[in-house]
């Protein structure tokens, strides 16, 4: 058996109740480099832990090789976690390693993750759909394989009714902006970069389409990080919530309860 398990963004209470139980019967882990270390501490002292992260320009396994190495674990009769930063299915390739799983003949599970679309929006107080602001959300990717040039629906993308979310673009912030900006969206459209989100460590910058990517640069935000565009993002002030905490009164429940 191969469990496909989203570990969410970070926050290590927002594990579902499966992705936990998996992690405790696991016999062997391989998990990716946004996988936060709180998460990687619930693994049982003892097993097996092969890292098979992937970064800009920077991969300890190709896919190929991760997807050999869970073929490999699973045909050696062990049960096998594969952990995944957000969900696995949410440009997270789990479907292409179910995909050989399948060929192979090997048993396996999907059990989804929080996305950080979702979840580190929440926490910076963006929801990502509000009434009278956005009818809907689209996510995007914002780095293709490769480093090939991101060539997306822009037209379509810079539409001032939805809130666009794009994983993985920071790289490409400018050209991004820049975009948006020549295919309809109005400069000073709302906007927003994420890093490190529902980690202890986020940050936030909040500006417009024209001045976001000097922001950034100014306080230094770097990967992980989120961006998100849209009138919802004007609600970030209005709705923090995740700064204010005082976690001394709030300690993380999945770092001490065991669910059966």
């Amino acid at each position: 058996m191969v469990s496909l398990i989203g570990a969410g963004p970070g926050d290590p209470d927002l594990l579902t109740i499966k992705a936990l139980r998996c992690i405790e019967q696991a016999e062997v882990v391989v998990h990716d480099r946004l996988v936060s270390d709180e998460i990687l501490n619930l693994i049982p002292q003892g097993i097996p832990k092969i890292y098979a992260g992937k970064g800009c320009g920077r991969h300890s396994m190709t896919q190929d090789e991760i997807n050999q190495t869970l073929v490999n674990l699973a045909n050696s009769g062990r049960r096998v976690v594969r952990l995944k930063g957000g969900d696995p299915f949410v440009f997270g390739r789990g479907s292409e390693e179910a995909m050989i799983l399948k060929k192979e003949n090997i048993t396996f599970e999907v059990v989804p993750g929080v996305t950080s679309g979702i979840a580190a929006s929440a926490y910076a107080g963006i929801p990502v759909t509000h009434r009278a602001l956005s009818r809907g959300v689209l996510f995007v990717t914002g780095h293709f394989k490769n480093n090939e040039e991101v060539d997306l629906d822009w037209k379509g993308m810079a539409n001032p009714e939805l809130t666009l979310v794009i994983y993985m673009g920071l790289h490409n912030l400018s050209m991004i902006t820049s975009n948006l900006i020549k295919h309809g969206l109005t400069p000073s459209t709302h906007a927003a970069v994420i890093e490190n989100g529902t980690s202890s460590h986020q940050r936030k910058c909040i500006a417009t389409l024209s001045t976001l990517e000097q922001q950034v640069a100014q306080q230094g935000l770097t990967s992980p990080a989120l961006i998100v565009v849209g009138k919802v993002v004007g609600l970030s002030s209005e709705l923090e919530w995740f700064e204010s905490l005082n976690e001394e009164d709030t300690p993380p429940v999945s770092a001490t309860l065991s669910y059966p």
